[in-house]
């Protein structure tokens, strides 16, 4: 039986444009792909430049968002999860993990404030999908939110970068299509990749290639050996 405690409703403040069109290759943290640029389009009547006053101030913020595509089912909870770090495999309890199977589907990121723009924040280092939706932006505080003596067991450092190479034909077009968005894409596609998106238990062959919708294109890349990822093309 679930609780009967009171239930609340949340509403989105701003909706959040980014790079990420599916789940697959998002970084499973924020911060580890800091070329990564969004903007949060604030909605009325918070895109009034009064709720923003005073944060060019600010050089980070805590993003408080809904997983709008990992919904868990009210009468489904999910009591563990299978943490990625762990391989996939082995079961940790929901609260000693950062699933997104969370049990209310919030999430909570920390970003880089980038610039503060008529109804909209720029920020970097994000890990959500396009279209996600942020119910509360709060500053960041060093002071307050920086643990020094802190620690996790589970996770203790950033899981290790693997090698990221472009095809010849991959790097050109990175590079045109850097031209035509604006954007690092050739550093966004390395920083994302280097995290290694397949699941911990593939050991795939280089016959297999994986795919991921980034900005408008399809990016294409394979494992032409363990540990080691070569973009292969971009495709429209």
């Amino acid at each position: 039986m679930l609780s009967d405690a009171p239930s609340y409703a949340l509403h989105p403040i701003a909706i959040a444009n980014t790079p990420f069109r599916e789940k697959f290759a998002i970084p499973r943290q924020p911060r580890l792909a800091p070329a990564v640029q969004g903007r949060l389009q604030l909605l009325p009547p918070y895109d009034d430049p009064k709720a923003v006053a005073g944060l060019e101030q600010v050089s980070h913020l805590w993003l408080t968002f809904v997983f709008h595509q990992t919904l868990t089912q009210a009468d489904k909870p999910h009591l563990q999860v299978r943490p990625p770090r762990l391989g996939g495999n082995q079961k940790l309890g929901v609260f000693a993990s950062r699933a997104t199977h969370r049990p209310n589907n919030l999430g909570l990121s920390v970003v880089e404030l980038v610039a503060v723009e008529p109804g909209v924040l720029v920020v970097s280092g994000l890990d959500l999908l396009d279209g996600t939706p942020i119910v509360d932006i709060r500053p960041y505080v060093p002071y307050a939110d920086q643990v020094e003596e802190a620690h996790n067991h589970i996770a203790p450092m950033p899981p290790a970068d693997i090698e990221v190479r472009f095809s010849p034909t991959a790097k050109a077009q990175a590079l045109s299509a850097e031209q035509r968005l604006q954007q690092p894409v050739m550093a966004v596609i390395e920083q994302c990749l280097a995290q290694d998106p397949k699941p911990a238990y593939q050991q795939p062959g280089p016959e297999r290639e994986y795919g991921v919708r980034l900005w408008d294109f399809n990016l294409v890349w394979h494992y032409p050996e363990p540990h080691t990822i070569c973009v292969l093309r971009l495709e429209a």
